[in-house]
C-alpha cells in the first residue's frame, strides 16, 4: 500500500465524530463508486463532520505498523478474505501479525464461549479444536479468557493453524496473559487479526463488534460453552446472518453454563460431540484417526478411570480405587505428565485426548 494512502487510511480508521460503522459504509461505497480512501475522508469531514487523525497522531500509528512488523489487507485488494469481504459490514482493513494465508484456508472453523468456562468446557473445547486441526482445519476463535484461549491452545497441541481475532490493537494485547500466546499463534504460521490501528485501546464496545470478523472468517462456529446471556450468542447470531453453520455442544441440564448452547440446538444448531460431527456438518469425513488413546501402563489405566471430566478431588479417587493413598498420587503424577489429566482447584480433571467417542 502507498505511504500516502495508509496514512490516510490510518486517519479515517481512527478518526472522532461518528460511528465506526458508518465510516465503514461511506468507504465502502465510496470504493465500490471507484473512489480512494482520500475521497472517503473528504465526504466524511464535510458531510459528516468526522474529525481526522492529526498528522503526528498518524505517524505514530505508521511507526507502531512497521514496529510490529503487521501486514494490512485493505478490503477490495486480491489478498483480503473473500469470505470475509461477502459479509454485510466487511472491516476496512485487517492488521495482521503472522501469515495472513491463514486466512484463507479452504476450511476454517470457529470454535467460541464463555469467558468464564468450566474446568470440563476448557478441556473439550482443548481437545476438539486439536482433532480439528488434526484433521485439516483452521481454528478461528477471539484469544479470549476461557474457551476461547483452549481453542487457540488446542490447535498449537495439534501443530495446526489457527487465527486469533483481537477486540483492540496489536499494541495491547488483551487479555495481557495471552500476549505470550498470542506470539506462539503468529509463529506458528497462524495469524492474530484486528480491524483496529496498533494503538486502539480492547474498549468493551469492540468484543461485540470483533465477533462478526470471527464468523466472516470461517464457514461455520461451534459454540461450546456458553449460558443463555453470554455474549458468545452474539457471534452466533451474527454467523446466522452471514449464512454460516451454527453448531453448539450441549451439557449438563441444571448446569447454567450450557443454557445458551442448549437455547441454539433448540432453534437448530448442530448438535456436536466432537470433531467427527462438524465435519459431517460440512460433508466430510476426517482423513486421520481419532481414536482416545490410553497410558500404556494398567494401573495407570485404573486410576485414570477414577478421574472423571469434571473436576474430581483425590479422597474420592482413592475411596473409588480401594488403593493407598501414595500409589494414587504416583500414578497421578505420572498421568499429568503424560497429558492424562490436570490438577484443578485442589482436585483433578481428565484431559479428553481427543473428543471423539467409541461409537
Amino acid at each position: 500500500m502507498p505511504p500516502d494512502e495508509l496514512s490516510v487510511l490510518l486517519a479515517v480508521l481512527s478518526s472522532r465524530g461518528a460511528g465506526r460503522r458508518l465510516v465503514r459504509r461511506i468507504v465502502a461505497d465510496t470504493w465500490q463508486a471507484g473512489g480512494t480512501i482520500g475521497d472517503a475522508a473528504a465526504r466524511l469531514k464535510t458531510d459528516f463532520g468526522v474529525e481526522m487523525s492529526t498528522p503526528h497522531d498518524v505517524s505514530n500509528e505508521r511507526r507502531a505498523v512497521d514496529r510490529l512488523g503487521l501486514s494490512i489487507l485493505r478490503a477490495g485488494d486480491a489478498d483480503f478474505p473473500q469470505a470475509l469481504a461477502a459479509t454485510p459490514d466487511p472491516p476496512i482493513a485487517l492488521f495482521v501479525r503472522g501469515s495472513a494465508s491463514a486466512l484463507t484456508k479452504p476450511l476454517n472453523i470457529a470454535v467460541v464461549g464463555s469467558r468464564r468456562a468450566s474446568a470440563s468446557g476448557r478441556e473439550f473445547a482443548r481437545a476438539l479444536a486439536a482433532d480439528l486441526g488434526r484433521a485439516g482445519a483452521v481454528v478461528v476463535s477471539g484469544l479470549a479468557l476461557g474457551i476461547d484461549g483452549s481453542a487457540h491452545r488446542g490447535a498449537l497441541d495439534a501443530m495446526a493453524v489457527t487465527v486469533a481475532v483481537m477486540g483492540g490493537g496489536h499494541g495491547s494485547t488483551y487479555p495481557p496473559s495471552h500476549r505470550g500466546l498470542a506470539t506462539e499463534i503468529a509463529v506458528a504460521s497462524g495469524a492474530v487479526v484486528s480491524e483496529y490501528p496498533p494503538s486502539s485501546a480492547p474498549m468493551r464496545g469492540n468484543f461485540p463488534e470483533r465477533n462478526r470478523i470471527i464468523s466472516g472468517l470461517a464457514a461455520g462456529i461451534v459454540v461450546v460453552e456458553a449460558t443463555v446471556k453470554s455474549g458468545t450468542l452474539i457471534t452466533a447470531r451474527m454467523a446466522l446472518e452471514q449464512g454460516r453453520e451454527v453448531m453448539a455442544v450441549p451439557g449438563a441440564v441444571l448446569d447454567g453454563g450450557h443454557g445458551g448452547c442448549h437455547r441454539l440446538i433448540k432453534q437448530g444448531a448442530a448438535l456436536i460431540e466432537g470433531a467427527r460431527d462438524v465435519l459431517e456438518v460440512f460433508g466430510l469425513e476426517s482423513p486421520v484417526v481419532l481414536e482416545p488413546d490410553v497410558p500404556s501402563d494398567p494401573k495407570l489405566t485404573r486410576v485414570l478411570s477414577a478421574v472423571q471430566h469434571s473436576i474430581t478431588a483425590l479422597h474420592d479417587i482413592v475411596a473409588s480405587l480401594a488403593m493407598p493413598v501414595q500409589d494414587v498420587l504416583v500414578a497421578l503424577v505420572e498421568l499429568e505428565i503424560e497429558g492424562f489429566v490436570e490438577t484443578y482447584r485442589g482436585g483433578y480433571i481428565r484431559r479428553p485426548r481427543t473428543t471423539r467417542d467409541e461409537r
